[in-house]
């Protein structure tokens, strides 16, 4: 995958970042900002439909409380994800094929299968944003459903994914072509993602100037560990702790530092970049729409709203009085936008990998962008529901390989017989691997939080009602 880079390009890169190491921290940090790059994708693949109601739910219903919630989450995430670095980096080989040999073939298989089943059933769910949000927005514009027919709603919805989707086609068909095309796909994700971090940061600053924010409770949120009053609060912790990086980008991220021709001098830069381009804008983003719906939200909520059916879009269309009238709407709707069409592209790039690899394909650009288009069927989301027995089945393979994963990599970062000398030594390998060990175990407790209440309770209520028909 690398080999379309230039060899003589990636030298001068290389001691580029040997000059770097020798500059003033300062100019050191400017360097790396200009080479980050893939966790821009990781950052996009998480900062989609699940993240936006989560944040949604957790400013509507817990207020502040929950600020430091996901902050743990991403840290732990991003530990195990610069494991993965270090063992991508030392031997340059794709993590499909290093699981398959070091490990066992069923492992690298079912880690591949869990990723791509999993990416086309959550395509939908980034649909479904996308869907809502461009029908929010065409009702501020006056463009409502004629009577009880939904055909207005329905070509709105579709015309919009179809948008979105023609958007990521020619993008991530441009990341499966030359250097330039990977410079300029992971140039666009940064900038979507900045863009949605200003549109969350508008509402914030508006509802700051208006005194409606608690910076007090605010700092509490962040810095107190607690849980709220309820049942299930714990859960939804646990939950949202050990599924923080989801199992296709674990499978996509090896192959994007691979694809930007990074080797053994790029470890320190790879770190660098999981921290600014993942951790950084994952924490301010959710941060800031659970401190939007905290302000304005929490604690106004109408009868019969629960967790299970409050929606982001019912969120942007509540925050409609914080910017005067339907701008507060439309602002909110671009983020989510934005939020979808980065998770939509960095999906399809991951198909593109993925599918290639779980058939022993060679790498070509042309079965690169085929293979892209395997989750474009969650388009139907902007309108239709995916079968309730498809997220049942995704849950059950995405949640239980997670585990396994984060205990291959724990494994792989540790055997001296494949790594050498690039396991660590000392204090420092004690406490990384301390902190892949917390990753381990929560990822084993958030994955049986939701293997229960998105497979065990979906199929036992699924029986009930066929018992009760």
């Amino acid at each position: 995958m690398a080999s379309k880079w230039d060899p003589e390009k990636i030298r001068a890169e290389e001691e580029h970042l040997l000059d770097l190491e020798q500059q003033p921290f300062g100019k050191k940090i400017r360097g790396y900002f200009k080479m980050t790059g893939p966790a821009w994708m990781q950052s996009a693949m998480t900062l989609g439909a699940g993240s936006a109601a989560a944040s949604v739910v957790a400013g509507a219903f817990f207020g502040y409380q929950l600020l430091w919630v996901q902050p743990i989450a991403m840290f732990l995430g991003v530990f195990m994800m610069a494991a993965l670095s270090n063992i991508t980096l030392t031997k340059g080989e794709r993590g499909y094929q290093v699981v398959k040999r070091e490990l066992h073939p069923s492992i690298a298989f079912f880690w591949a299968l869990a990723t791509v089943v999993s990416t086309v059933i959550w395509h939908f769910g980034q649909y479904a944003l996308l869907g809502g949000a461009f029908w929010d927005m065409a009702n501020v514009a006056g463009i409502e459903n004629s009577g009880d027919s939904q055909t207005v709603e329905t070509v709105v919805r579709f015309a919009g994914g179809f948008l979105i989707l023609g958007i990521n086609i020619a993008l991530t068909w441009n990341y499966g072509g030359k250097s330039k095309g990977i410079k300029f796909y992971e140039s666009f994700l940064s900038w979507t993602i900045r863009g949605v971090m200003a549109a969350f940061l508008i509402v914030v600053v508006v509802q700051a100037v208006k005194l409606q924010v608690d910076w007090g409770a605010v700092l509490k949120g962040f810095f107190k560990i607690s849980l709220p009053e309820g049942k299930g609060s714990l859960t939804t912790v646990l939950g949202a702790i050990g599924a923080a990086v989801g199992i296709n980008m674990t499978f996509l991220y090896p192959y994007s530092i691979l694809a930007k021709g990074w080797g053994k001098h790029h470890k320190g830069l790879a770190r660098f970049d999981l921290v600014m381009s993942l951790f950084v804008p994952y924490v301010i983003l959710t941060s800031l729409i659970i401190i939007g719906m905290a302000a304005t939200v929490h604690g106004n909520l109408g009868e019969g709203v629960t967790t299970a059916n409050f929606k982001p879009i019912d969120a942007a269309q509540s925050l409609a009085v914080v910017l005067g009238g339907p701008i507060g709407r439309i602002v909110f709707d671009l983020g989510f936008i934005g939020m979808a069409c980065g998770a939509i592209s960095a999906h399809m790039v991951c198909c593109g990998f993925t599918v290639c690899e779980m058939f022993g394909l060679e790498y070509t650009p042309k079965r690169y962008r085929m293979f892209t288009l395997v989750p474009a069927i969650g388009i139907l989301g902007v309108m239709i529901k995916s079968p309730i027995w498809l997220p049942v089945i995704a849950s059950a393979l995405a949640f239980t390989m997670l585990p396994i994963a984060y205990v291959s990599f724990f494994i792989l970062n540790n055997k001296r017989s494949y790594l050498g000398d690039a396991v660590g030594k000392g204090w420092k390998r004690i406490a990384v691997n301390a902190v892949l060990l917390v990753a381990v175990v929560l990822s084993l407790v958030g994955a049986g939080i939701k293997i229960k209440g998105g497979v065990i309770d979906k199929i036992r209520n699924m029986t009930k009602t066929e018992k009760a028909k």
